[in-house]
């Protein structure tokens, strides 16, 4: 078990579409733009659009460099985590500093509402790939679904990510996160599909509420449905698998213990699948650490479309 206790850095994840990729956090949890109903991580607890160095990038850099030490090299480093990335003012300094010192590619998860404030662009502009959200197509589906800071507007929002996507050198992929019975009827998705239609992005990814949401209300789509939806989208439209079997294990030795996987569960409820891929460990290894967690009430396991997931439990008392 590593005798580092990482506060900022975690994983490497297993990431649905990039592969096994190392996480990181440059905002305090759930600090975010939004309060989306179907976020896994539970509701905004800091909405805000104020833009300040959360975290200090000296101490963010430390642990990367301790992480990247043991191990081999992972598919990416993402900046996604417990809140929107880009309300850290550094973000950009960051991504520099990263982009120096490793040759890994950067991939940046984000909401998108900061977009178009010129310097959100100036700051992303040396990542590798840029994963923003579009989860409505109207002022109101807008606020009904992303529940955003009462300084953010739709026209504003959609508009900053059609300007980023114009201006970007690298790729960006758009995420199209469709509800059921709110984002899926007809008249929705083809407001969705016009502005996709005006930006262009390199890829669309269609994904929905797999792991459990914020709000009960907040239902997945099937497999099947996803499919059908698929072919309303312009470009390369990819949909989201909550499984990725190309991803490598690693055939190595190494040593995971509750310190390694409290750091997932802290960032996102995780299948043992996840676990298994995250920490390249076998799937009994997994689920058998999983299980020591919730005997000793340090997680909970949640069941949501049809899978068990395990989470940090946050009424747990010290031993």
């Amino acid at each position: 078990m590593s005798a580092t206790i990482f506060k900022h850095v975690y994983g490497p994840v297993p990431s649905r579409r990039l592969g096994r990729s190392l996480g990181v956090d440059l905002v305090p949890f759930k600090t975010c733009t939004y309060d989306c109903i179907y976020c896994h991580l539970g509701r905004t607890t800091n909405k805000t659009v104020e833009r300040k160095e959360y975290v200090e990038i000296d101490a963010i850099s430390a642990e990367i460099e301790e992480k990247l030490g043991h191990g081999p090299a992972p598919a990416y480093i993402s900046l996604a985590g417990s809140g929107e990335p880009t309300l850290n003012l550094r973000v950009g300094d960051f991504i520099d500093r990263i982009k120096s010192r490793f040759r890994i590619p950067v991939a940046v998860f984000t909401n998108g509402s900061l977009l178009g404030r010129i310097e959100v662009q100036d700051a992303l502009l040396a990542a590798d790939l840029v994963i923003p959200s579009l989860d409505a197509g109207d002022e109101t589906t807008f606020q009904r679904v992303n529940r955003p800071h009462k300084d953010i507007s739709f026209p504003a929002m959609a508009d900053g990510i059609a300007a980023f996507i114009g201006r970007f050198p690298g790729k960006v992929w758009l995420e199209v996160l469709l509800l059921k019975g709110i984002t899926d009827i007809p008249a929705e998705t083809d407001k969705i599909v016009s502005l996709i239609r005006k930006s262009r992005p390199a890829r669309v990814q269609l994904n929905t509420a797999f792991r459990p949401p914020a709000e009960e209300f907040a239902r997945p789509l099937s497999r099947r449905q996803l499919r059908e939806l698929q072919v309303l989208f312009p470009g390369t439209v990819d949909i989201v698998s909550e499984r990725n079997e190309n991803d490598p294990q690693r055939s190595e030795p190494f040593l995971v213990g509750e310190a390694e996987v409290l750091e997932l569960l802290s960032r996102r409820p995780c299948t043992a699948d996840d676990v298994a891929r995250g920490l390249a460990i076998h799937g009994t290894e997994a689920l058998k650490l999983l299980l020591e967690l919730v005997a000793r009430n340090k997680a909970v396991r949640l069941t949501a479309s049809g899978h068990n997931f395990y989470a940090i439990n946050k009424g747990d008392s010290a031993d």
